[in-house]
């Protein structure tokens, strides 16, 4: 192998090397000078004989180095680092890219200390479009983490960098050689234990990024290989009190199966709609209905069957066959450690983990808050959880009533019934919290159609109409769709109150279930509109 260049190296006739700007893992990156087109870049020089690949291994892996590079070098986006060449000399390849005069994160970080939320949330929705076109070409990045974004100095531009074990789509990746590369404390459950990875591990980076963002650390950095690992599988997750209103969108990021995960669409919802109004958006629900047995939160165990004792699902987790997805994805575990030469030690931490305790799961829909009901059904996703449970499934506080309309429901005890036609509404004494219900024919427009529709009319007809989102999903395997947005609210109301709406297809009608609450109580409303929404079912007219 030809010797590295150092200061002074002229790379392919054209590239002045002047000083080295840092080493990591894969390569060296050097400041140089284009002396044909005389402006400053970036020279990344990718290491190879330091692997102690053979010859032919080397050569193998600068191939498809260059190969991926240079289909990352067609992607033309703001947000990305431009790759203006790859060459090859001294037997090695060089990637040429433009020089971003600024930081990394990473150094930010260590200088600056933790950004407040906004400001994550802006580098996050910049980090979000980079991703999108990346994906968009079929290049999944792999290694996002705070030392590969930079920040342009003077314009605070946001870049994302160094494709280096990036993975396209339909070519070997340089990877491929029973090794695990990337940086664990970053890297996606599903990656660490073997399984399918696509755009959605991506999205898993950035959530973690965020938190590290506000916190200064991620929320798996641990103090050895074997505990990252076991905190990124295993652990509950829980994101840092900073994140303030980027919570609802890092929740969605970090969720464990890969189906719930928010998407990059999703995701910008949220952080747009913190970053340009202030306003805490909800946490929409997952995107498919949970199976049965499915954590319905990162880190936890299934939920209790209606009636069960607390400890009785902790038990059958325990049992042969019955741990939440232990043993496949400890044993994935080992795997990695072997290969990252951790050695079996480590076993003694990851014997028992998989198995923590059930928490909260969120859930989101939406509701008008106005005594006039919804004029437009909107669907919803899973079923939120009810909370503890008492004889037949109604929790405690609450009570479940048969309404005439042909339906039950669970309410909180002391709630009056009003039918406004074609409504019928479900008041707490005040009426600060208000669950509605409509039964109507199905439109062709479907749940999310119409949706969709009153999103795009909220302005028009809610005063001070803002964090609007719908999203698509089911609901009991149903099309459905969730509505969620903020209004200034009545003239009786007192302040901002917050709605959260679920419509569905099911047996030939549109079901429209939908809870307003004030702002100030939107966590008490969404646990009241979680329970309305688990307990929702059809019964016989009795009118």
């Amino acid at each position: 192998m030809g010797n590295s260049g150092g200061e002074g190296h002229l790379i392919a006739g054209r590239y002045e090397l002047v000083s080295r700007l840092g080493r990591g893992g894969m390569g060296t990156v050097w400041r140089a000078v284009d002396q044909l087109l005389g402006r400053d870049v970036a020279v990344k020089e990718l290491h190879v004989d330091d692997e102690g690949l053979s010859s032919l291994d080397a050569r193998l892996h600068g191939e498809r180095t260059l190969r991926e590079a240079r289909t990352v070098a067609q992607l033309k986006h703001p947000n990305v680092i431009v790759l203006h060449d790859v060459v090859e000399e001294d037997e090695r390849a060089w990637i040429v890219m433009e020089l971003v005069d600024g930081v990394s994160l990473a150094d930010r970080l260590s200088a600056e200390g933790p950004v407040g939320p906004r400001e994550a949330g802006r580098i996050g929705l910049a980090l979000l479009d980079a991703l999108r076109a990346a994906h968009a070409r079929g290049v999944l990045h792999r290694d996002l983490k705070p030392a590969n974004v930079l920040l342009e100095a003077g314009t605070g531009r946001v870049v994302l960098t160094d494709f280096g074990i990036a993975q396209v789509s339909g070519a070997t990746t340089i990877t491929e050689t029973g090794s695990f590369v990337g940086s664990p404390e970053y890297t996606a459950p599903e990656r660490m234990s073997g399984r399918r990875t696509g755009p959605e591990s991506d999205l898993w980076s950035l959530g973690v990024l965020l938190c590290t963002l506000v916190s200064g650390q991620s929320p798996f950095h641990r103090d050895s290989l074997a505990a990252v690992l076991h905190a990124v599988v295993f652990d509950g997750i829980t994101v840092p009190e900073a994140a303030g209103g980027l919570t609802p969108a890092v929740e969605g990021l970090l969720r464990r199966d890969q189906e719930e995960r928010l998407g990059a669409a999703e995701a910008a919802g949220l952080l747009r709609s913190y970053v340009e109004s202030g306003d805490t958006p909800e946490m929409p629900l997952p995107r498919a209905e949970p199976r049965p047995g499915r954590a319905l939160v990162p880190g936890a165990a299934p939920r209790p069957a209606a009636g069960a004792t607390p400890d009785e699902p902790e038990r059958a987790a325990a049992r042969p066959g019955k741990r939440f997805r232990g043993r496949t994805a400890w044993l994935a575990v080992i795997a990695v450690l072997a290969l990252a030469g951790a050695g079996l030690g480590a076993l003694v931490l990851l014997k028992d983990g998989g198995d923590t305790k059930a928490g909260d799961g969120p859930a989101h829909g939406r509701d008008d808050g106005r005594a006039d009901g919804g004029q437009n059904s909107r669907p919803s996703s899973r079923t939120p959880d009810p909370g503890p449970s008492r004889s037949g499934g109604v929790p405690e506080g609450y009570e479940r009533v048969k309404d005439p309309l042909g339906f039950t429901i669970a309410v909180p005890k002391g709630y009056s019934r009003s039918y406004e036609a074609p409504r019928v509404y479900y008041y707490s004494p005040g009426k600060e919290f208000r669950i509605g219900v409509q039964i109507q024919q199905q439109d062709p427009k479907g749940p999310l159609g119409l949706s969709r529709e009153a999103d795009a009319k909220g302005p028009r007809e809610y005063p001070g109409y803002r964090s609007g989102q719908v999203i698509e999903t089911t609901h009991q395997g149903h099309p459905a769709a969730l509505w969620a947005f903020v209004w200034n609210g009545g003239a009786d109301d007192g302040g901002s109150r917050q709605t959260f709406d679920l419509s569905w297809n099911a047996d030939g009608k549109m079901y429209d279930l939908w809870l307003s609450a004030p702002v100030a109580q939107k966590g008490q409303g969404k646990r009241y509109f979680d329970t309305a929404v688990a307990t929702f079912a059809r019964s016989g007219r009795s009118d």
